[in-house]
């Protein structure tokens, strides 16, 4: 705890030196003798009892910890579940850590896919050269020429990729709650070829190099006697910050620029660019989407954007908490009308798994997920989507539509 202590005797001498600074020469030595004073601290040395550097393992077995054969993550030594204050007071370096274990649980849930799932990995975009910036999804080996049915996965946005629902559930819950594993396992059973997009992989980070970083500063078409004075103040408030900033952030991390996957910059681009290189040319007379969260809006996107060819593949949608809004997006009549009849959307809930819930929105029938934890929506409603899938299928070869509640709550789901 000595650090802040240290920080608050400093920003007392801070402010004692800008009261001297109005004063006369007596009080202007006195300003003197105290930035000599502030001198002689070596702030970095400081902070190198403080913080520890930000240098973590890149292996599950270095953090020491390990999936039981439940799917828990448990420390190796004790059994526990994972810890994130692991240091207390340092919650910066705490987070660090968390996602540092979150890179490492990424690529671990990567290796399943391909080792426990038997999916490959396919490289994007498909026409890539060796030196530009690539990204990937995973597909069953007979994505493409399964002639029955297809199901393809959407993850909503933020840390997870590829294979996964929510990194929190991974990490604090089990593998089943948190990856798409168990709905992967499952269509394989039931015969579906399967399609994992990946929406949130949309661009690589590079490091800034010096001139890079200036050029950004500098990009001002400002008047030079203005600039100067504008850069001065800058300089002295830039002095303030650093002098902060080296407790805040000891070890800045370095300045990095994003450069962008061609076709894939955004989840919604990505979505389309499966569909037109993947979906749309597959043998599948059926295709199904599980869409969690942003996943629902990115699938209206694409829908908005091919209407005409979703109408002609799609069977059925399940929608886990979608995030979507058919007023903000401007999905025509046509589409909610569609929406109507072929998705339904799992909502977090108290209500029990499978009721109706009222919706302000004119698009899809709402029902409960059976939780109202956001992240495991797409876990809790599992059985009940697969068997809105098989209602969907029968339904279109006896053209009757399917149900995606118990007939007593659609009922009251209609009348509402």
């Amino acid at each position: 705890m000595h650090i802040y202590f240290t920080i608050l005797i400093l920003l007392t001498v801070w402010v004692r030196m800008a009261q001297l600074q109005q004063g006369g020469p007596d009080e202007k030595e006195k300003t003197t003798a105290l930035k000599d004073l502030l001198s002689r601290i070596d702030l970095d040395e400081l902070m190198k009892k403080d913080e520890p550097p930000l240098e973590f393992p890149d292996t599950l077995e270095g953090f020491e910890y390990i999936f039981n054969e439940k799917g828990q993550l448990r420390h190796a030594k004790t059994g526990e579940p994972f810890v994130f204050n692991y240091r207390e007071d340092l919650h910066r370096w705490n987070q660090k850590r968390y996602e540092a274990l979150g890179e490492i649980i990424t690529k671990y849930v990567y290796g399943l896919l391909e080792k426990e799932c038997h999916l490959k990995k396919v490289t994007l975009p498909v026409d890539a050269t060796e030196s530009e910036p690539k990204s990937f999804i995973f597909m069953s080996e007979d994505a493409l020429t399964n002639p029955d049915k297809l199901l393809v996965l959407i993850h909503g946005s933020g840390v997870v990729r590829a294979g996964q629902w929510a990194r929190r559930l991974i990490i604090n819950e089990d593998l089943d709650s948190g990856t798409q594993i168990p709905y992967i396992k499952r269509a394989v059973e039931e015969g579906y070829g399967v399609i994992v997009l990946n929406p949130n992989e949309n661009y690589i980070e590079v490091e800034k190099t010096k001139a890079q970083v200036q050029l950004s500063s500098d990009s001002s078409d400002e008047p030079a006697e203005k600039r100067e004075r504008k850069d001065k103040i800058q300089k002295e408030t830039k002095k303030r910050r650093d002098f902060y900033e080296k407790y805040r952030n000891p070890q800045k991390e370095k300045e990095t620029m994003q450069i962008y996957i061609r076709d894939n910059g955004s989840p919604e681009e990505h979505a389309v660019y499966v569909w037109d290189h993947f979906i749309s040319q597959s043998a599948a007379e059926n295709v199904f989407f599980v869409a969690h969260s942003y996943g629902g809006l990115a699938f209206v996107q694409l829908m908005i954007q091919r209407e005409a060819e979703v109408k002609n593949k799609v069977t059925a949608v399940a929608l886990t908490d979608s995030v979507h809004n058919v007023w903000h997006q401007e999905a025509g009549k046509t589409i909610r009308e569609w929406m109507r009849e072929n998705c339904c959307n799992w909502v977090s809930s108290s209500e029990p798994l499978d009721m109706a819930v009222e919706s302000m929105l004119p698009d899809c029938p709402r029902v409960s997920a059976g939780t109202e934890r956001h992240e495991l929506t797409s876990w809790k409603s599992f059985p009940s989507i697969f068997r809105f899938f098989s209602e969907a299928l029968e339904a279109k070869n006896s053209s009757v539509k399917p149900t995606p509640t118990r007939r007593s709550n659609r009922i009251k789901y209609e009348e509402l």
